[in-house]
């Protein structure tokens, strides 16, 4: 359901002479893909492609169309950057050119939100089969008989194979752009064949319209206890932190890996599937992941063996973020269709390069204000241009580059949830220990999933805490299955007097950014101390 009248592709976008294929088959889909020389068919049966020399989002590039009906509810900066109407309308008639002269063009038509009270209707249309299976797989599918007199509220256009030679002429810093407009409920992707630019751009257009539906939008997972549907958690965190591998709990229902809305109802997924980091991947360690990776599935920047057509997840030579899609019920134990209840445990995934935030605590409702609001994670290699190692950064709401309106919209609407429904808050560090980053070492998945278990089982409500010195959060002193040395992170560094200096070091980071909020003093005085 949308908060502004829909516009048909019929009615605003025509595509020349290009014949439009409609939402065909996975199967048919590959078989184009091969075709095309888009990809290859691993011997897991994924489709795997390349993206070119965009193998991660490109937010330097991400534009948001400054219109008179919108210009007040966002929160200009370096995130929403502004676009001319004038230069967004070029922009799109350039598109609606070049892919006119295609011989063929994809069309996905689907869904995003599984409840059907929120969801919107959308259209991707697409140069390349790869990137139509895509959208097939991260979105919800629409019944057949939904496709009758489909009218969709969004339309993405993909055109990745077209780079600007005069970006200035569509106010567009480079050949890459990706142009979105609220009013005209469209997106642009031009330059990049990084498909994850498809799923991110109807979340940010969620972003927006959810708020005023009184629907909290959240960049989380989500997953539920199989014996008791009263014990749902969610876990924020940005690309990296652990958001798909925690969620994929073999003793709970997934109900999604990223994006969800939290309505008076509860919590529902706003995708059909999953986008799972690869790297290092095992079936060890991620079973569930593992066993989803099948035909129907697309593995992005991963090496495949010429001969074996075997899948090289532990290598990193096109990219630290090889991903993979799939549907959400190529997981054995997702929870359809994708909703639950209200949370009992919000989790916060932090990856700390620091590696001076303890590996788990406790926050007090205060804190757990403060800390989304901050955001506080590290950049890791390849999710975005130009990174290539873990970068220490502040994401406003665990979800900065997807939110287009004031971080404190959302914050408020966290809060107000939290009381009603008494759910516990958790700051989870899956980052650096021992040390910051190039000196330490990440902490071990079996140690994270200890933390998780504990909280998931009620056990660590009950722990006996001891507060932190600097940053005030309140660390158990015993979790089962855990060194106790590691939980408190001083413990873990040779010299404490170097993790003095780093813990001040990020005490005043927080500070410098947490200026640029209009919080209470009690929030503020849930953050660090820097004396």
């Amino acid at each position: 359901m949308s908060t502004m009248t829909a516009v048909s592709s019929s009615q605003r976008h025509a595509f020349g002479t290009a014949k439009i294929l409609n939402n065909l088959s996975a199967a048919i889909l590959v078989e184009h893909a091969l075709a095309r020389g888009e990809g290859t068919l691993a011997a897991n049966g994924a489709l795997a492609c390349d993206t070119g020399d965009r193998t991660g989002r490109s937010p330097n590039d991400k534009f948001l169309e400054d219109s008179a009906g919108i210009h007040d509810n966002i929160d200009w900066g370096k995130v929403n950057q502004p676009m001319s109407p004038e230069h967004f309308d070029a922009l799109e008639k350039l598109v609606l050119a070049t892919l006119g002269r295609r011989e063929h063009l994809y069309r996905f038509d689907g869904y995003a939100g599984a409840d059907p009270a929120f969801r919107l209707k959308v259209s991707v249309f697409t140069e390349e089969a790869w990137h139509s299976l895509f959208a097939k797989t991260l979105f919800i599918n629409a019944a057949a008989t939904d496709l009758n007199n489909w009218k969709q509220d969004w339309t993405i256009i993909d055109a990745g194979s077209l780079r600007l030679d005069d970006p200035a002429k569509y106010g567009a810093k480079g050949p890459v752009c990706i142009a979105q407009s609220l009013e005209k409920r469209t997106v642009l992707i031009v330059g990049t064949r990084y498909a994850g630019e498809i799923k991110k751009s109807i979340f940010y257009a969620m972003n927006y319209d959810l708020p005023d539906m009184k629907v909290f939008p959240m960049h989380c997972s989500c997953n539920v206890d199989r014996k008791d549907s009263s014990n749902v958690a969610l876990f924020f965190g940005l690309s990296g932190t652990g958001k798909t591998t925690l969620s994929a709990d073999p003793n709970r229902d997934l109900v999604g890996d990223d994006e969800h809305g939290w309505s008076e109802k509860g919590v529902f997924n706003m995708e059909g599937g999953c986008y799972a980091k690869c790297i290092k991947l095992s079936r060890e360690g991620e079973p569930e992941i593992w066993d989803a990776i099948r035909f129907g599935s697309v593995l992005e920047n991963t090496v495949i063996d010429s001969t074996t057509r075997i899948p090289d997840y532990d290598s990193s030579a096109k990219t630290e973020n090889t991903r993979v899609t799939y549907p959400v019920s190529y997981i054995k134990n997702a929870r359809m269709p994708s909703v639950a209840s209200h949370p009992r445990n919000v989790i916060f995934l932090t990856a700390d390069a620091f590696g001076v935030l303890p590996p788990v605590s406790r926050l007090t409702p205060e804190q757990a204000m403060y800390y989304f609001l901050n955001g506080y994670t590290s950049k890791l290699a390849g999710t975005e241009a130009g990174v290539t190692e873990p970068m220490p950064n502040f994401s406003a709401c665990f979800g900065g580059p997807f939110m287009p309106r004031p971080p404190m919209r959302y914050a408020e609407m966290l809060r107000d949830r939290i009381a009603t429904h008494k759910s516990d808050v958790w700051l989870l560090n899956t980052g650096w220990t021992g040390g910051p980053y190039g000196t330490g070492s990440r902490f071990k998945l079996a140690y994270t999933r200890a933390f998780v278990t504990a909280i998931l089982d009620g056990s660590l409500r009950s722990a006996q805490f001891v507060k932190h010195p600097i940053f005030g959060l309140q660390m158990p002193t015993e979790v089962a299955g855990v060194p106790t040395e590691v939980l408190d992170p001083r413990n873990t560094w040779a010299d404490k007097n170097a993790y003095d200096a780093k813990a001040k070091d990020l005490a005043k980071r927080f500070r410098a950014n947490d200026a640029k909020f209009a919080i209470t003093d009690e929030v503020r005085a849930a953050g660090p101390i820097t004396a």
